[in-house]
């Protein structure tokens, strides 16, 4: 089992421009509430690294933490979709955040996250189309496996997976809440960012 990566918060950035270089990164992107900030807490084996808030929208900017001892860095986006915020100001990230993931060179892996109890949403398949349309390199990430009914798990797993037009193999299933399918996931980030 693969112990918590050592993340660093380094920045808050308005615009790609002033991110700090890096030799390799990896976004996470998703609806708001979907459980991103979470679910970076969880893969670092930190509380409070990431601020976690019950109102959709608080993830406002570009999110910027370093992995110790290394050029890389994972950048937590801010969320599409509903937002507690004004919509002037969640008009701004949809430019913002298409703009990043377009243009960051060093972008290896963008993590969109799907709400594993839900299923993916209007806003999820888009986005799903988009990354897909730009030939972004990308992984279905389904969070909140512990809202799932156990009785209820496989064909959820399905079901997710089809949506998407994925393999069932091919979704990384995890809670941030029981820490399931969390070691899984800090591989592959490590991997992504090696």
């Amino acid at each position: 089992m693969s112990g918590p990566l050592q993340l660093e918060f380094i920045l808050s950035a308005p615009d790609l421009a002033q991110l700090p270089d890096t030799r390799a990164e990896v976004a996470f992107v998703g609806r708001s509430n979907v459980g991103k900030s979470s679910l970076l807490n969880s893969i670092a084996g930190r509380k409070k690294l990431a601020l976690v808030s019950n109102t959709p929208g608080r993830t406002q900017l570009l999110n910027c933490f370093g992995l110790e001892r290394t050029a890389a860095t994972v950048v937590d986006c801010p969320g599409y979709g509903y937002a507690n915020v004004s919509k002037t100001t969640r008009a701004s990230w949809q430019p913002m955040i298409e703009r990043y993931l377009l243009e960051r060179e060093q972008l290896e892996m963008i993590l969109l996250l799907v709400d594993g109890e839900i299923g993916p949403t209007k806003s999820d398949l888009q986005m799903l189309a988009w990354l897909r349309a730009n030939l972004l390199p990308h992984s279905v990430i389904a969070t909140k496996l512990d809202k799932v009914k156990s009785s209820q798990r496989d064909k959820r797993k399905r079901e997710l997976s089809q949506a998407c037009s994925l393999e069932a193999s091919d979704v990384i299933w995890v809670s941030a809440t029981k820490d399931t399918g969390i070691a899984r996931l800090r591989d592959l980030v490590r991997l992504w960012l090696s």
